[in-house]
């Protein structure tokens, strides 16, 4: 915890208003807010409520750890035979090799079973995907 500031209000309607504001290391901020009809009731709740939080970021901070291969129990030549086998990269050609104009994609999606293609916007010059929509109609992203 860097800080830790608290504010207490009160207001007609609600009654008591008890605002912790904690900053904590790696710019994270727990905020908790409580009201209620008493201040002390207000604070014992919001400080009950602030503890939960703290053990959840405990926790949550001391729960996660890198893995090596030996806590997942690999033995070393298991890893370097599937490091020295030889992937296989297949390439795949690309059916469109330039963008299209939206009236080109409607048709070729009217058309074609594909459901989307990258069109160019002439107006602002950027790329958009234009697909058919389950219910037959065509978005664009």
């Amino acid at each position: 915890i860097t800080t830790a500031n608290t504010v207490i209000s009160k207001s007609e309607k609600k009654g008591f208003t008890v605002e912790f504001i904690i900053n904590l290391k790696d710019k994270n901020t727990i905020v908790i807010t409580q009201n209620d009809k008493d201040v002390y009731a207000a604070i014992d709740l919001a400080i009950e409520r602030v503890k939960k939080s703290l053990r959840r970021h405990s926790d949550k901070i001391k729960g996660h750890k890198i893995m090596s291969f030996k806590d997942m129990g690999v033995d070393a030549e298991a890893v370097t035979e599937l490091d020295s086998e030889d992937a296989e990269i297949v390439p795949m050609d690309l059916e469109l090799h330039k963008p299209m104009d939206f009236d080109e994609a409607i048709e070729a999606l009217r058309a074609e079973t594909k459901r989307q293609f990258i069109v160019f916007n002439d107006n602002d010059g950027l790329m958009r995907v234009m697909y058919k929509r389950a219910d037959g109609k065509f978005g664009l992203y």
